[in-house]
């Protein structure tokens, strides 16, 4: 590629492009014509000798190539933005699309209060859930898969806060911590008892995990006194466990604050464990790139803003 020809505005359609991952939405995006936004694609991919998306049964993905290098030419176009608009942000009329990692509990408490912000101050803010598989959002950070993580990441958070793993590329705001709780339906044979380890370990436990482990904090917890449950099932969703409990004689363990967010889980019955487990913390996560970027530290506040999380301490 000889840089001192090439057009650079084919770098703010690659960036629509790779966030839409369809060529109709990045012409929307751009107030441009789809065939438009085709030739560009078909210039940038001489240019770069590489495919940039290809079509699979799934959509339009990015190629290996396109993905290597969408994080460094987001970053220019942000500081380049910064640069020649620092003053020229006008929220009612700024169009911006957010693709935000987020596990459906969280999404649940959060959404609804976020989406009713957007309508009456940034109405031409879209907002995209990605799934947020495991506990390290970094990746998908990195490559620019999504703008935010929001979510719980004690391993990921004590890498940043120690030295030697220090990673000034990303940073992260707490938003509210939650207490771990046991719940079951109100007429489980132990609605009426007090909730003893002996009782609590006989039980049959629904388990949250978003990886697909097995086990969880509770198990390593009992396992250091000595003790063990049976999990009798492994779902990926808070949502499907208050489902199941509420219908079933399992209990389980959810941090407190997601309980009233959903309609299952608030008719259920809270019981203290009869063991410590650490609090649960969600924090939200950005990289450097959108520290600055008007549309983005608008969304960030915003969620900080909001009474689901201004109502915790955390």
């Amino acid at each position: 590629m000889n840089f001192q020809t090439f057009d650079l505005n084919l770098l703010r359609i690659f960036d629509a492009v790779m966030t839409e991952q369809n060529i109709t939405r990045a012409a929307e995006r751009l107030s441009t014509t789809q065939p438009a936004v085709s030739n560009a694609l078909k210039r940038l991919r001489e240019a770069a000798n590489d495919d940039i998306l290809v079509r699979t049964a799934r959509g339009m993905k990015p190629t290996a190539r396109a993905l290597e290098i969408w994080p460094a030419v987001r970053s220019a176009l942000a500081t380049l933005e910064g640069v020649m608009n620092p003053e020229r942000f006008d929220l009612a009329s700024t169009k911006a699309s957010f693709r935000i990692a987020m596990a459906d509990s969280t999404a649940t408490l959060l959404l609804p209060q976020v989406m009713e912000r957007i309508r009456n101050e940034a109405p031409e803010i879209d907002i995209r859930l990605v799934p947020l598989t495991g506990r390290d959002p970094r990746p998908m950070l990195f490559n620019s898969q999504a703008d935010l993580a929001v979510g719980s990441f004690p391993g990921v958070l004590a890498q940043l806060r120690d030295g030697q793993q220090r990673d000034i590329t990303l940073h992260h705001q707490r938003l509210y911590s939650g207490e771990p709780v046991c719940i079951m339906r109100p007429g489980h044979p132990l609605a009426n008892e007090e909730l003893t380890i002996d009782r609590y370990c006989d039980a049959l436990h629904v388990l949250v995990s978003f990886s697909g482990s097995p086990t969880g904090p509770a198990d390593d917890q009992l396992a250091g006194l000595g003790r063990t449950r049976r999990v009798a099932l492994t779902v990926n969703q808070f949502s499907t466990a208050f489902h199941m409990v509420a219908c079933s004689d399992l209990i389980s363990v959810v941090p407190r604050h997601l309980i009233e967010a959903d309609s299952a889980g608030n008719r259920l019955i809270i019981k203290t464990l009869p063991f410590q487990l650490p609090m649960v913390y969600v924090d939200m996560l950005w990289h450097e790139r959108d520290m600055t970027r008007p549309a983005h530290k608008w969304l960030r506040e915003t969620i900080m803003r909001i009474p689901a999380v201004a109502a915790h301490d955390g």
